[in-house]
């Protein structure tokens, strides 16, 4: 998992991902559904960071994920002539250059002690809240993508140098 975790492959993968979630936009309206909400985008993130070897990784790993991802995904939108908003694009592109600050600091969760939990907890809530923001009640995908982040954040052991 590790070699996978380098700037050239996270743009790889957010390159793919983009292309693949506004593929699902159009032609699997359920998977399209579920890369919609935020949970899933902060679920890839967390472990791109808590994965990566050092915190300075993290932000290094998750800028070029983020904006290969939005790069493909609004490509694609352009090319099928389909509906995005430039709010839209300007919110998610915020977002993506603020993402190397939040992957250093979500870096930190799995790290011992109280600071560490905070983060996992603000993590955590983040995804519940902005959920039910941004989509109303949750569904059974939200939930289930919690409970994963919950576990990753919570439970599962992540090796680190010392």
């Amino acid at each position: 998992m590790r070699k996978l975790l380098n700037p050239f492959a996270m743009l790889i993968c957010g390159l793919i991902l983009g292309a693949a979630a506004r593929f699902m936009d159009i032609y699997c309206e359920n998977l399209g559904e579920i890369f919609s909400q935020m949970s899933v985008w902060i679920l890839l993130g967390t472990l791109i960071a808590i994965y990566s070897p050092t915190k300075k990784a993290a932000a290094l790993n998750i800028l070029p994920f983020c904006l290969g991802m939005l790069a493909t995904y609004y490509a694609v939108a352009v090319l099928t002539h389909g509906v995005y908003g430039e709010l839209f694009i300007i919110g998610w592109t915020v977002f993506a250059l603020f993402s190397p600050v939040l992957a250093y600091f979500t870096w930190m969760a799995k790290q011992p002690g109280a600071l560490g939990k905070l983060i996992s907890v603000g993590v955590l809530l983040v995804s519940v809240v902005l959920n039910f923001l941004m989509f109303g009640d949750p569904d059974v995908f939200n939930l289930l993508i919690n409970a994963v982040l919950f576990y990753i954040l919570f439970i599962k052991k992540i090796p680190r140098k010392v």
